[in-house]
């Protein structure tokens, strides 16, 4: 009687056949392999985990900057002439690059705690190799272009500082297992020292990282001043066309405390508001006035103006995403929109009970109002019946006699100056794009009774941020948005912070040491074992060693390991 017994039977290993196949092509069993990786490999996963992190840092910063997306996009207007909205491009590209990226080191990740060899794909590495060089250019173009925006990162760490610090945390431990494995099954006494020395230094760092971590909202509640006012900034340019008498309507439907606008002096002496130097951008003067359409916008009459559309464009464009959202009543009504006077500005905040800040600009030498654009400008005020109290004056020109025609103007600069300098030319604040002010320089200012109203704040975290910081003021593109923060988004007293911070670290370490002691345990536990040598049965073991030696060479050279199932011996 003949009895068969199986030598060895291989399962079906699907996660690790899509594990090696999508990260190195390799699909097939004996392909794989659990050998060290080879120096080149290990250089490759450096450069795969180095383009993931900068590509991490490019996200964050396209996240921060979304406060500012209006201005990027003016930004590029101002050089090349024509609207397009810049951000669509780049946000689509990094989405795509990070997520591929990510995919990529989830691969490799696995691929080391299966103990699998790192074997990256050539086309990956094309991939991983774009990837790492569109994000540098990128990093280099913004840098040259619009490197003050970095700025925005460092602030936003004020508000995204302590969260990160846990997410990182959690993300440090979690690897702590990887690790571990590394540690435990390596039998290099350097290589574990230096494995080991790397983590523990990364985590030391991030567990004292919140000494570094300082935020305006880690303050007690009781210290929180008073919510901010929010000045519609050229009105409610998201809601209707910039600078437009249904924009300046649509901020004071949103409860604005003022109306911010850029006003310059047409022809014939009639005050408008513009913020482009030309009209194209804004009007339709290309087909009104097709051969004036580069001409500075303060070379027109007001009669002129008047006869151009304000609005089309705004349905046009659509600069905010917005115009899917509004009514067909409001597209209609800003479809009909034309050139705003200052005078109409100043009968909505007489209506309204608004106050007004604006930014006056001086018309070129060649204009025939160069010398009286601020007599101009304030007998259109005179004529308004606004009361001076609610007029805050920004341009430097003509102070003196400013204060002798409007006494009750309030006095405030556009110019960053220190508290001592404000007293001594009689102003009562500074009006300052945010990225100008620390938060010890805005603490500094509010000491000395300088009130300080930032622009352009249009994300809630940036508004809590600064609301923290004690600004008695923010000018927004999105009244509509910062109405719903009733509070900062977060505030912690100090001692509470500190409470997180502790126990996260605590509960870190605690689970990192069960890691490395259950890894520790568990390798000492198991048997050597090659998961594709030949197993041969009770048996086969007690039959002669030729007779062994003849069976692996029948089993090794006759059958595919991946395709038999089942071995069985005589």
């Amino acid at each position: 009687m003949v009895k068969h017994q199986p030598l060895q039977v291989y399962e079906r290993q699907l996660c690790l056949s899509c594990l090696t196949g999508i990260y190195g092509c390799r699909w097939k069993r004996y392909q794989r392999s659990h050998d060290d990786s080879s120096k080149w490999e290990c250089v490759w996963f450096l450069i795969l985990t180095s383009a993931f992190l900068l590509l991490l840092v490019w996200s964050y910063f396209w996240w921060a900057a979304q406060n500012d997306y209006s201005e990027f996009n003016w930004f590029l207007y101002n050089r090349s002439g024509e609207w397009s909205d810049g951000t669509v491009p780049i946000l689509a590209t990094t989405a795509a690059g990070f997520t591929y990226l990510a995919f990529l080191m989830m691969l490799a990740l696995c691929h080391i705690a299966v103990g699998q060899q790192l074997n990256l794909y050539w086309l990956h590495k094309v991939g991983v190799t774009a990837a790492l060089m569109t994000t540098i250019t990128g990093v280099i173009s913004i840098s040259e272009l619009w490197g003050g925006e970095w700025d925005i990162t460092v602030i936003s760490l004020q508000a995204t500082g302590p969260f990160l610090h846990i997410g990182a945390l959690a993300a440090i431990t979690a690897l702590g297992w990887l690790m571990a494995g590394q540690v435990v099954r390596s039998e290099k006494t350097r290589f574990q020292l230096v494995l080991l020395l790397l983590y523990l230094s990364v985590l030391l760092a991030l567990y004292l990282a919140p000494l570094t971590i300082t935020s305006p909202c880690l303050m007690d509640r009781a210290s929180l001043k008073q919510r901010p006012n929010v000045i519609g900034h050229r009105g409610a340019p998201m809601l209707a066309p910039e600078n437009t008498a249904m924009s300046f309507s649509k901020a004071v439907q949103q409860k604005v405390s003022g109306l911010e606008a850029d006003v310059t002096v047409s022809l014939d002496g009639v005050p408008f508001l513009m913020r482009d130097h030309t009209l194209r951008r804004t009007t339709n003067v290309g087909k009104i006035f097709p051969t004036r359409q580069f001409n500075d916008a303060s070379l027109f009459n007001w009669t002129e103006l008047r006869s151009l559309n304000a609005g089309q464009w705004f349905l046009k464009d659509d600069p905010y995403w917005k115009v899917q959202s509004m009514s067909e009543r409001d597209q209609n009504r800003a479809g009909n929109q034309t050139v705003c006077s200052l005078q109409e500005l100043l009968r909505v905040a007489v209506r309204s009970n608004r106050s007004v800040i604006f930014n006056l600009r001086r018309p070129p030498p060649e204009h025939p109002r160069y010398r009286s654009w601020i007599n101009d400008t304030l007998q259109t005020f005179r004529r308004s019946g606004i009361p001076q109290e609610q007029v805050m004056w920004t341009p430097d020109w003509g102070r003196d006699t400013v204060r002798q025609e409007a006494p009750g103007f309030q006095q405030i600069s556009g110019a960053k100056l220190p508290p001592e300098a404000v007293r001594e030319r009689g102003l009562v604040g500074l009006h300052l794009h945010y990225r100008q002010t620390s938060a010890a320089e805005i603490r500094e200012l509010l000491v000395n009774n300088v009130s300080l109203s930032l622009y352009t704040v249009n994300e809630p975290w940036l508004y809590s941020v600064l609301w923290c910081s004690g600004v008695s003021s923010v000018s927004s593109d999105a009244p509509q948005i910062l109405k719903k923060v009733p509070t900062p988004i977060w505030l912690m007293s100090p001692e509470e912070y500190c409470l997180v911070w502790i126990t996260s670290d605590l509960v870190s370490f605690a689970i990192i040491m069960g890691i490395f002691a259950f890894q520790k345990w568990r390798q000492s536990g198991m048997r050597s074992y090659n998961p594709e040598q030949i197993m041969l049965s009770a048996a086969a073991v007690r039959s002669s060693s030729r007779d062994v030696s003849l069976m692996k060479e029948k089993l090794i050279f006759s059958v595919p390991f991946h395709c038999a199932p089942s071995l069985h011996s005589l």
